[in-house]
């Protein structure tokens, strides 16, 4: 029996050795150069979905958000937040059976004057089917749609900002 217990104990233990030498870490957390650690985030919008989640994932990670921009040690230039709609298709009477959503944003972020990202575009898109019959619940799946594609765009932009020096 006491065998048993030390197999799993040795099972638990390496594949806790295992997580931590493939580079595995916590959804959410990635770690930041120190040129970030205090950002001030420069945006017209500053209740878009990208812009609140990247302020969650920004502190997440253990960056302050600047009161001022004279306090940071990074500005992140937002340039573009937008959610484009397009048909991929439509029925035979000419109604839209399938769309595409893409969020992109084009930021900047730079660190004393100096462009550590020069304006780069970052995009995710997904379709989305829709049928007259559900109008409202497809509403409500864009919603959520456009909410999903921002946390999805967050964290493409942060492990974009993981890679400065």
């Amino acid at each position: 029996m006491a065998l048993g217990v030390g197999l799993r104990y040795g099972a638990l233990a390496l594949a806790a050795l295992l997580l931590s030498a493939c580079g595995f870490q916590l959804q959410g957390r990635v770690p930041l150069p120190q040129a970030l650690a205090v950002t001030w985030i420069d945006t017209d919008d500053t209740q878009s979905d990208f812009v609140v989640d990247l302020k969650r994932a920004l502190r997440a990670s253990g960056a302050t958000l600047a009161e001022r921009r004279d306090q940071a040690t990074a500005v992140l230039w937002i340039e573009r937040d937008e959610l484009a709609e397009r048909v991929l298709s439509v029925s035979g009477r000419n109604i839209p059976r399938e769309f595409e959503l893409t969020y992109t944003v084009r930021l900047t972020v730079e660190r004393k004057g100096e462009a550590l990202i020069p304006s780069e575009q970052f995009a995710v898109s997904r379709d989305q089917s829709f049928t007259e019959e559900q109008l409202l619940a497809k509403e409500r799946e864009q919603e959520m749609l456009r909410a999903a594609l921002a946390r999805d765009l967050v964290g493409v932009v942060m492990r974009r900002l993981s890679s400065l020096p």
